[in-house]
């Protein structure tokens, strides 16, 4: 295992704080929902009265902390270090739920949060080392490369068949939904996001970067892809239970990342095959663990125990589905 450079552990840093405040977010905002939703039409029915919700605020402050060491850390580390550690949002977001929103949390759910631990730590420890960049020109280079705009063109079109189709029939019912069109978007926001932290990353080191219109085509792009995704993540919190959007969307958000980066930044070329293969056994350990997570979140509520000490499982629930009418923070048979 290669040493880590700087610039590596400046990135890990950043993620580590940005997944505590993107977790702890989830929560507060679904607090503000909650009560915005008592009171008036509820976000995923198309209100927007959690705007005028105090907590609602609080949960996007943090939320924007986080997002902001976030931001930061793309500027120093490949997306496939920094992504990743998202998993640690999950963990928070859960415990959090647990003792606020009383979704309760059970000994394989608690498994599952070890196991995004050991999957994000193999991945650290394998990670590649940042390219170097010497300007947002080229990452323009790489953007406007055949492979990645064919990319970009398949997400567009996808997330625009999942809006206007799929959204009016299944999105109150169907997680996939809502959870699908932030991930997708998500992919390519992190890819501009690292662009634009990267130029201010060289603007600050004395390199002006926008004086480029590059930069700006960026940010615009990183100004659309939020929006769009704050609206749809809004809909999915209010409409479906927290500890299954948690790991749902950030399995998808981290793989279609993983996915863009590879053939933005191309973040595996100067990597051996076994490191390639260790990074991956360490996603697909996150991903177990986001799944317990899911599938054992309402064991914790069944709490009997038979005599033989062995706790009795709960109904089984859709795991992408909500049959219920909306309303309902879990999905019924």
């Amino acid at each position: 295992m290669d040493q880590m450079s700087p610039d590596n552990i400046n990135g890990l840093i950043l993620a580590v704080s940005s997944s505590i405040f993107i977790g702890s977010s989830f929560i507060i905002k679904k607090k503000g929902l909650k009560k915005a939703g008592a009171s008036g039409v509820r976000a995923g029915e198309g209100g927007h009265g959690y705007l005028y919700e105090p907590w609602w605020w609080a949960g996007m402050i943090t939320m924007i902390i986080g997002e902001v060491a976030n931001f930061a850390a793309y500027a120093f580390a490949p997306a496939i270090l920094v992504t990743p550690l998202g998993a640690l949002s999950i963990i928070f977001s859960a415990v959090l739920a647990h003792f606020i929103l009383k979704e309760k949390l059970h000994i394989f759910g608690v498994l599952g949060c070890v196991l995004c631990v050991v999957g994000s730590t193999t991945i650290v420890l394998h990670a590649p080392h940042e390219q170097k960049i010497e300007s947002v020109k080229q990452v323009w280079k790489l953007a406007i490369e055949p492979g990645f705009l064919v990319y970009s063109a398949v997400i567009l079109i996808v997330v625009l068949v999942l809006i206007f189709y799929y959204e009016p029939r299944y999105g109150k019912t169907h997680l996939l939904v809502y959870v699908g069109i932030c991930s997708l978007m998500g992919s390519l926001t992190v890819m501009s996001v690292k662009a634009v932290a990267i130029a201010i990353k060289l603007t600050f080191s004395g390199m002006n970067q926008f004086k480029y219109f590059h930069a700006w085509i960026f940010i615009l792009v990183v100004t659309m892809c939020c929006i769009l995704q704050i609206n749809y993540l809004n809909k999915a919190l209010d409409t479906f239970n927290t500890a299954v959007i948690s790991p749902v969307y950030y399995v998808m958000f981290t793989t279609f990342t993983i996915i863009a980066s590879m053939i933005m930044f191309k973040d595996w070329a100067s990597q051996s095959g076994l490191k390639i293969a260790t990074e991956l056994c360490g996603f697909v350990t996150i991903l177990s663990g986001t799944f317990l997570l899911h599938k054992t979140k309402d064991m914790g509520n069944s709490g009997s125990v038979s005599g033989r000490g062995s706790v009795s499982m709960p109904r089984d629930t859709p795991v992408f589905t909500n049959s219920g009418s909306g309303r309902s923070s879990s999905p019924e048979k």
